[in-house]
């Protein structure tokens, strides 16, 4: 299922390290291999793209959920933040070829469709896709770019992780950055291979442990190897609860 890795020496490649962190090994095991499961499901190996539809759509109401949105929102009209996120759970599967060359380019525009009605109209062509200056913001996105784009040959669900936490730790836009940061996630995991076809919801998983979401992201940003271990750790589980998300909706699609 997973993609040809980048060959990069463990030397230089800035992720390596991550795999020696206890139980990270096992976790990224243990993800991998109920994403398999949840492809090889019986309906999915022909009927799959009704399971990503539908694992999209709780996706985006997930994500606008750990960011304020009213949970069983049944309107986007009602919340600008779910509207936001149903738009870029759309966009993502036409930036997959973006993502995979100019990952930059796909991080604007995710920007862009979710955040549009949080940002002012008349700020739109300043704020909308622009990153803020300062803050070292310019440096770190174009490290993170390096990784998706070859630079590392960690395993895909550490390459995915370290993408959601960056984004969630830099938090380079004015706003939307929960959605953006989710987002860029599940592209990052089908880009990589981790879930080539989307039917996973980790969202969901992130949502229902919202508190340890939090507090693992504020571990990834302190630096250490201890909370990047916290951080990788919580994604492999909610990567895990997401297939069996996906399981439930490909069961209920064959009964």
């Amino acid at each position: 299922m997973a993609g040809m890795s980048p060959v990069v020496p463990p030397a230089t490649d800035p992720l390596a390290p991550l795999l020696d962190l206890p139980g990270v090994a096992d976790a990224v095991v243990r993800a991998r291999d109920a994403l398999v499961e949840v492809h090889n499901h019986p309906v999915n190996r022909r009927g799959w793209p009704a399971t990503a539809a539908e694992a999209g759509l709780r996706a985006a109401r997930a994500s606008a959920a750990l960011d304020g949105a009213p949970i069983g929102t049944g309107d986007v009209a009602e919340s600008p933040v779910l509207a936001g996120a149903v738009r870029a759970a759309e966009e993502s599967g036409k930036l997959l070829a973006v993502w995979r060359t100019s990952p930059l380019q796909a991080l604007a525009r995710l920007h862009v469709v979710a955040a549009a009605d949080l940002v002012p109209a008349a700020r739109h062509e300043a704020e909308l896709g622009r990153p803020r200056a300062g803050a070292g913001v310019a440096d770190r996105l174009g490290m993170l770019a390096d990784l998706v784009t070859g630079g590392t040959a960690a395993p895909a669900p550490v390459l995915v992780a370290v993408v959601h936490g960056e984004l969630l730790a830099l938090a380079p836009f004015p706003a939307g950055n929960g959605v953006v940061a989710r987002a860029a996630a599940r592209l990052a995991a089908v880009a990589s291979g981790l879930d080539p076809k989307g039917l996973a919801v980790p969202e969901v998983g992130h949502l229902r442990h919202v508190t340890e979401y939090r507090s693992a992201v504020t571990a990834f940003a302190g630096g250490t190897a201890g909370g990047v271990r916290a951080w990788v750790l919580h994604c492999c589980a909610q990567w895990e609860a997401g297939a069996r998300e996906g399981l439930s909706i490909a069961n209920a699609r064959g009964a």
